[in-house]
């Protein structure tokens, strides 16, 4: 009898151990989790020129700034708090959604960079050979954001990366070969042309927060036939478990735009000064800054237009639609002789 209860409580024992373990282990998920949850910080757009060319031994060019940007953007989102979490199958990473919604946000813009960076920023004209660090670089961007081995999203990005560097070091002299930057008024555009188009989507998913009725602009048919048929309205509403996902890819696209409009303003000075146009996109940026205040609330409220409570994908949106407002102006700048 004895010898029974000796291994019933050595057994109670173990569970209570297990039981403390298990507590622990979320609890201290819990706390890694929160601070995984922090998002970045802005750095410095000419400090990162600096650690990119200066600290390599190259000499600063006309496309140094933008390039280094894109680099430190990239790196930015698979070395913050954590690393890169879209992709995590264990806890605390695979509970989060707010972070991965924040890095997509990011992957949107650093892709939309580098397409910018291949097809306009780099050539000469539209018959010009396409630079092939920049061709390799754009690919690895694009590569799926949830692989997590064979081969993991995190070594395509950082090839990606180092791709990229490899074409700032040949146009900063680090290494021999050619590389050119060119800074026209039709390149700038191009780039701003996707950013304009990113910030519209953005700003209607976080506006169907609320959910509206909205005439279908998608209809193939005349309206006149579509109203008989009823078809010409849309109820167009965001679930309710997607809201805060919206609005974290929104933020991390905000705070991704915000280093390349900087970095933007510095290499194309001659031409938003010849055209009027460096505080169109300086308020630009002011807008988009206004998106990365602290969130006083521990979770994304969904209050109703002018409702009790707040609905901060509202005034997410409301940001949002007048940086690109500005935008739309800028390029209309950049379109005059």
């Amino acid at each position: 009898m004895a010898d029974t209860r000796d291994d019933v409580s050595r057994s109670g024992v173990w569970v209570r151990v297990g039981a403390a373990v298990v507590v622990i282990y979320l609890l201290v998920a819990l706390i890694v989790g929160i601070y995984w949850s922090m998002t970045p910080d802005f750095f410095s757009v000419r400090e990162g020129v600096a650690a990119e060319v200066d600290e390599r031994g190259g000499q600063r060019q006309r496309g140094a700034v933008m390039t280094a940007t894109l680099i430190n953007v990239a790196e930015t989102l698979l070395d913050k708090p954590g690393g890169y979490l879209t992709n995590d199958i264990t806890p605390p990473g695979v509970w989060l959604d707010n972070m991965p919604s924040w890095e997509y946000g990011v992957v949107i813009q650093v892709r939309d960079a580098s397409k910018a960076m291949r097809e306009a920023f780099s050539r000469s004209q539209t018959q010009s050979s396409e630079d092939q660090d920049l061709a390799m670089a754009e690919s690895r961007f694009n590569f799926n954001t949830g692989s997590w081995i064979m081969p993991a999203t995190e070594n395509q990005y950082r090839e990606g990366i180092e791709y990229t560097r490899r074409y700032l070091d040949r146009l900063t002299g680090v290494e021999d070969g050619n590389a050119e930057f060119y800074t026209r008024a039709d390149n700038l555009r191009y780039w701003l042309s996707t950013v304009e188009t990113r910030l519209g989507s953005l700003s209607q998913r976080l506006s169907a927060s609320v959910g509206q009725r909205r005439l279908n602009t998608d209809l193939p048919t005349p309206m006149g036939e579509a109203e008989e048929t009823g078809s010409d309205e849309v109820l167009v509403e965001t679930p309710w478990t997607e809201l805060d996902n919206v609005y974290y890819e929104a933020r991390g696209s905000a705070w991704a735009m915000i280093h390349l409009l900087k970095a933007a303003e510095l290499e194309f000075a001659d031409v938003l000064d010849d055209k009027n146009a460096r505080v169109s996109l300086g308020q630009i940026v002011r807008e988009l800054e206004a998106t990365q205040q602290p969130v006083m609330s521990p979770m994304i409220l969904n209050g109703s237009g002018f409702g009790v409570l707040a609905n901060h994908s509202l005034v997410m949106a409301s940001y949002l639609s007048r940086a690109n407002a500005a935008l739309i102006d800028l390029r209309s700048l950049l379109d005059r002789g």
